[in-house]
């Protein structure tokens, strides 16, 4: 299999700049807003980055390291239209296209071969991306989603590296393992401890030794490692399988109390059911995570019956949250998340009871609710207990949140 990777550099804050040219030679970042208190750095441009920004940080350390910096709010639409036409470069040269994010794709270019070799092809793919977009794209080549996608991360911006059956070994195997997609901080520190700490240890590690620690998932991070993995590139028109509908949000101040954790459950609760909704889903678990304001988290779950009603996700919810929070008692919340899993298409395994007449008014309600908010909006209507409130405000999210996973 011959796998492209090709990874979009800096994408939030190139189309910003594509978009608005007079941010072309500024220090710029894409932030959130300061106002509803997610006031931190989402992307930065190259020249940002070279002065230390980094994602994930406040507005306010980022601007101590570099004081001229720009700071925009994103755009989604231009991503998403940037991401589309970018795509549509892509199944020039083959119909297995997947993404991985608005950024980010795998290409199959196995049976391309009349535009050239892979890297002919990846090398064509860049000029024509910058030549019509304006924007940049590095490009991994190999022969697995993994290593393509470890090739793409090589070299920045716009840049195109080959991981070949010859070369992994001194290209692939010195890098740490947390180079490795999907393997997290909690992984990583894991793996550490077995006395694993490059892609090199982990393809040479003894693979019992993983399966004990990790099951399955241990099994897939030695055939990755040793460039054993066999995943498939998706087709363009495939639709990835949803595994869990979720929201969380960052709160406008603290909740101190259950009333007003209670608030945002609920909230939460009718966002995550009217997007089960849409998508023809039900779900029998329902998570819950929380994040005080000493920045620890916590999270609970439990089977229920398979639901998407919000008030049958808010109660179980309800109940997750006070075995985690004492309310008043306990350090206020700064911000709360749930999802739900055990995903099934509405009606697998749904038999109404007589104990179900509740419910299935519930749920007839949502559903007169759900055309209302179709034809008007999602605030078109809601509860009035949500009114008014200091906790939650409709210009949190937009549309693209009622999606059961992000673009």
């Amino acid at each position: 299999m011959d796998v492209l990777h090709c990874d979009l550099n800096n994408f939030y804050a190139t189309v910003e700049q594509v978009v608005n040219p007079d941010l072309r030679c500024k220090y710029l970042a894409v932030s959130g807003n300061p106002q509803t208190r997610s006031g931190i750095i989402l992307a930065k441009n190259t020249a940002a980055k070279q002065m230390g920004v980094q994602t994930g940080e406040a507005i306010w350390q980022a601007k101590q390291k570099c004081p001229q910096l720009v700071c925009v709010l994103p755009h989604f639409e231009y991503y998403v239209h940037y991401s589309k036409r970018v795509r549509q470069i892509y199944e020039r040269y083959t119909d297995k296209v997947e993404g991985f994010g608005l950024d980010e794709c795998w290409l199959d270019v196995t049976h391309s071969k009349i535009f050239g070799t892979p890297e002919q092809i990846a090398d064509k793919i860049r000029r024509q991306v910058r030549e019509e977009t304006g924007l940049t794209i590095s490009v991994g080549v190999s022969f697995t989603k993994t290593f393509a996608k470890l090739g793409s991360d090589l070299k920045k911006p716009d840049a195109t590296t080959v991981i070949s059956r010859a070369n992994y070994r001194t290209t692939v195997w010195k890098l740490p393992v947390s180079a490795m997609l999907f393997v997290g901080k909690h992984t990583e520190n894991k793996l550490n401890s077995m006395g694993i700490y490059t892609l090199g240890d982990l393809a040479n590690a003894n693979l019992f030794a993983l399966h004990r620690q990790f099951g399955v998932v241990g099994d897939k991070l030695y055939a990755a490692a040793r460039g054993e993995d066999e995943d498939p590139v998706r087709n363009c028109d495939s639709r990835r399988e949803i595994k869990s509908v979720g929201h969380g949000i960052t709160m406008l101040r603290d909740a101190t109390t259950y009333r007003d954790a209670d608030k945002v459950l609920f909230f939460l609760s009718d966002m995550v059911a009217t997007r089960m909704r849409r998508y023809g889903l039900q779900g029998d678990v329902v998570c819950v995570d929380v994040r005080r304001n000493d920045l620890t988290h916590e999270s609970r779950q439990r089977k229920t019956d398979s639901t998407h009603v919000a008030d049958s996700v808010y109660r179980v919810a309800a109940q997750l949250l006070r075995q985690m929070w004492r309310g008043q008692y306990d350090l206020p919340l700064r911000s709360l998340s749930v999802r739900v899993t055990g995903l099934t298409a509405v009606g697998t395994g749904y038999q109404l009871s007589l104990f179900d007449l509740q419910e299935e008014k519930e749920r007839r309600l949502e559903y007169s609710v759900d055309k209302i908010r179709k034809k008007f909006g999602f605030n078109a209507i809601t509860r009035a207990s949500l009114l008014n409130n200091d906790l939650v405000s409709d210009k949190m999210f937009g549309e693209e949140d009622l999606l059961p996973f992000k673009r």
